[in-house]
Formats: structure tokens, C-alpha cells, sequence
């Protein structure tokens, strides 16, 4: 395996992508949006703030998207499907690139030479690749500090053979309207049943294990929707930097409270209170940047008589002092006044009128055209 250097005069640098934004699917994905459509492309990859956990592994949710739903995602890059490919060996893959250039791959870290995982841990993970001459060219823009190393964005020339077996190879061209606009958006779910399967879980370190994950994506995700917000023209503010630093630290209180609980020593209480606390703030803190949502929460605002803040913070609207049903028919009729909406009457049952979240998501249908 050899690195790609400038001595070498390929003039197949990795684009700078902000790596330490982005997770190992979305990196590559990143590289081919911005060699496609140029620089910072690939911020719309940060368009839509999401907590939206889906069931894990060891019964533990987990913000992490599935693959299939990242890749659909890079319609937002300008990037279309043209070919897949699964559980394609070394030669086919060599194959595979002589007939269509430039491939994106997902296969196993621990048989990936380039990364430090390899024979340390089993985990998808992206890359890119393409014919050098007899040889293949792979290029992968992940980075991330772990236990066996710094994994750095580079390029290195290996014999096919060298290569591990792909689960998955994709071509992915160029849109012919180029990259889409793309607005920004939040999308919450539920922050206390997520924090609370993560408070019961019997094997602790296997629940810190995966919650070092989960607090490692989302505070890459919060700094890429804040650096896609400052693409846009909204630069990031004092309280958004205060809040990004604050997940930073959850990361690394994680971490270290995984390896308290390893080497047989007491957990941490503060952990996941503090997980849940910031998780809400990231409503507070970034609501302001979504239209909608700031609509949708003044009005509820308005109707319930409390600050902005209040609605923000609170676990559910009927957490609010003074809530009731009534005022729940005051908010639906509020909203469409002032949206100019009309909602549709089957999704008008209590389970969707109770969170800040779910009205945001009502309102956003209706509006749609």
C-alpha cells in the first residue's frame, strides 16, 4: 500500500471536505458532491437537524440513519444512482471500475489497511476507488481519533488483491440540474424515551459503549447543520458555539465514563441528565433557524400565554402549567389561520397534538404543495 503524494503528480488530492463533520457514509459521499459540484457541496448533507431514533443494536436506540436512508440522501448533493453491486470480491471490483470509473464502496473496517480499525473492529465504513493503471486508486476522507490511531483523510495505491471483500458497491454521476437547493429543517423525536432506554439498560457497558457512539454523531451532526447554516448566510452565534462546545463534552464524558464502567468503577449519575438536557436545548438553540418552527412555536406560545422559551424547553405541551384540551383546539385553529393551512382531519388525534415537534410536522404537510 502506498500513499498518494504530491511527488507523485496525480492530481487526485482528497477535496477538502469538512471530515470532522461527517460519519464514515457520509464522507465519501461528500468528496464525490464537491469533485462534482464544487467546494462545500456537501455542507447539504448538515440541511435537516435530526433526532429521530430508530431501534439499535442490544436493544438500545440510535440516531444513526440507516445506510439505505444515507444514500437515498445524496439526491440532496446532486449525486443519482446508476449501478449497484453486493458482496463484490477484489477481482470483480477491478472489473467493476475498468467499466465504470470511479466507485463508491462499503465493506468491512477490520480488512481496510488504511484505517486503524483493521483487525481491531468490524464496522461499515465508505470509500472510494478507481483504476491506477494495473492497480486501484482508493481514496477515503474519513477522519477520527480511536483507540489504534488517527483515521486521516488521504489516498493510497494497493493491488486489488489487497482489498477487502465490498457489501456494497454503488455509482453514483452527477445530477444534469446540478446540485438542488435545499432548506434547512429540524426533526425531532422522542428525548425521553431515548435517554431512558439508555438509564435501563442491565449491561452498562455495553450501553456506554453504544451511547459514546450516539453522542460522537451528534455532535459531528450539530456542527455540520451549523456549518450549512452559516453557508446560508447565518453565521454561527455566540450561543450556538456555547452549544456545539457543550456536545463536544458530552462526547468526552461518554467516553470516559465508558471506561470508568470497564475498569469497574462507578458511573457517572450527571451522564445521561446532561445527555437529556442538551438534546432539548438543540431545539432552543436552533429553532430560530427554521421558519416553521418559529412560526409554529410562537403561536402555541401565544395560545398557552408563556415565553417562546417555555414551549421550547418543555418535554411535551402538557408538561406547560395551565394546559388543556381546550387550548389544544385553540393551537389547531391558530396555526391554520396563521399558516393559511388546513390540516389534515385524520391526523388530528391527541398523539400528534401534544408535542412541539409533531405540530411542526403537521404543519409542514399541510403546507406542502
Amino acid at each position: 500500500m502506498t500513499p498518494v503524494t504530491e511527488a507523485q503528480e496525480r492530481n487526485q488530492a482528497v477535496p477538502s471536505v469538512r471530515a470532522d463533520m461527517l460519519d464514515c457514509v457520509q464522507s465519501n459521499l461528500a468528496v464525490l458532491a464537491d469533485r462534482h459540484h464544487g467546494p462545500d457541496t456537501h455542507l447539504a448533507l448538515g440541511a435537516t437537524l435530526r433526532f429521530r431514533p430508530r431501534p439499535g443494536p442490544g436493544g438500545l436506540p440510535t440516531v444513526e440513519p440507516e445506510l439505505e436512508s444515507q444514500l437515498a440522501g445524496a439526491e440532496v448533493l446532486g449525486l443519482v444512482e446508476h449501478g449497484r453491486w453486493s458482496g463484490v470480491p477484489a477481482a470483480e471490483l477491478a472489473e467493476l471500475a475498468d467499466r465504470h470509473g470511479l466507485l463508491y464502496v462499503m465493506a468491512d473496517t477490520y480488512d481496510m489497511p488504511w484505517l486503524p480499525y483493521h483487525r481491531q473492529r468490524h464496522m461499515e465504513h465508505s470509500y472510494l476507488v478507481a483504476p491506477a493503471g494495473r492497480q486501484a486508486l482508493v481514496t477515503d476522507a474519513y477522519y477520527s481519533h480511536t483507540p489504534w490511531g488517527i483515521a486521516s483523510p488521504g489516498q493510497w495505491v494497493m493491488d486489488w488483491d489487497d482489498l477487502p471483500k465490498s457489501a456494497l458497491v454503488v455509482r453514483f454521476d452527477p445530477a444534469d440540474a446540478g446540485a438542488p437547493l435545499v432548506r434547512h429543517g429540524t426533526d425531532f423525536g422522542d428525548i425521553d424515551g431515548y435517554v431512558a432506554a439508555y438509564a435501563a439498560h442491565p449491561d452498562r457497558s455495553a450501553a456506554l459503549e453504544q451511547l459514546t457512539t450516539e453522542t460522537w454523531l451528534l455532535a459531528r451532526s450539530r456542527r455540520l447543520h451549523a456549518a450549512f447554516l452559516a453557508r446560508q448566510g447565518k453565521p454561527v452565534c455566540a450561543e450556538t458555539a456555547a452549544h456545539l462546545q457543550r456536545l463536544e463534552r458530552l462526547a468526552e464524558q461518554a467516553f470516559l465514563a465508558l471506561r470508568r464502567v470497564q475498569r469497574g468503577r462507578a458511573e457517572p449519575e450527571r451522564l445521561l441528565p446532561d445527555l437529556a438536557e442538551a438534546l432539548r436545548a438543540d431545539r432552543h438553540v436552533f429553532a430560530g433557524q427554521d421558519e416553521l418552527r418559529e412560526t409554529v412555536t410562537a403561536t402555541v406560545a401565544g395560545v398557552l400565554g408563556v415565553d417562546t422559551a417555555e414551549v421550547l424547553t418543555a418535554p411535551s405541551l402538557a408538561a406547560i402549567a395551565g394546559f388543556n384540551s381546550f387550548q389544544v383546539v385553540e393551537i389547531v385553529e391558530a396555526l391554520e389561520e396563521r399558516l393559511a393551512v388546513e390540516f389534515d382531519p385524520e391526523d388530528l388525534v391527541p398523539e400528534n397534538l401534544h408535542q412541539l415537534d409533531d405540530l411542526c410536522r403537521l404543519a409542514a404537510a399541510a403546507a406542502a404543495p
